[in-house]
């Protein structure tokens, strides 16, 4: 099976890793094995998380049902915006709903989540979802996306950061149409 955003691999692998964060009140949530309920809480959301983001990325709609379960129940935990944004990014696969896109991108940029901050600069500068390009807004989550610490620490960059965006929100490629493809690769019967 190809993946479903041809040359995204390493972004998205990058996303997936990117902000995987839960409680981190003590020391041994960090700590394997330690037992410790936060610790089991954590690797939970980890988990959730990361599965969510590999249904979307599937591309597959009937997996849509099973991410948004599991971004639900992250959602609880979630103190850096990350379920937000995927849930937005699941609801623009499934049809936009504005309103609530925008709502969930606005409070997942508010607790400073990357993705999110660069969804909503392109969103307001392509323009994306909405009928008018707004240069003021976009250039409001331009100037927060360089406030977030990692800008300032240059991964991912804010042209890493849009690449990525833009790969969630491509049409993933059905496994029919390449298989089309294939067909029409083979050499004709004699």
């Amino acid at each position: 099976m190809a993946h479903p955003f041809p040359g995204t691999g390493l972004a998205f692998g990058a996303a997936l890793l990117l902000g995987l964060a839960g409680c981190s009140s003590s020391p041994t949530c960090d700590e394997p094995m330690s037992g410790d309920h936060c610790r089991e809480e954590r690797l939970l959301y980890q988990n959730d998380m990361l599965q969510a983001k590999l249904l979307i990325a599937s591309g597959d709609m009937e997996n849509y049902e099973l991410a948004q379960a599991l971004l639900d129940r992250a959602a609880t935990q979630d103190k850096t915006g990350e379920a937000d944004f995927y849930r937005a990014v699941l609801m623009i696969r499934q049809g936009p709903q504005v309103d609530e896109v925008m709502k969930l991108l606005e409070r997942s940029a508010e607790r400073k989540h990357p993705y999110a901050t660069a969804l909503l600069y392109k969103i307001y500068s392509d323009p994306y979802l909405i009928t008018e390009a707004d240069p003021q807004q976009a250039e409001k989550y331009r100037k927060a996306y360089a406030g977030l610490d990692v800008a300032k620490s240059g991964y991912p960059s804010f042209d890493k950061a849009m690449a990525l965006v833009n790969a969630l929100l491509a049409a993933p490629q059905s496994s029919d149409a390449e298989d089309d493809d294939a067909d029409e690769d083979e050499d004709p019967a004699p």
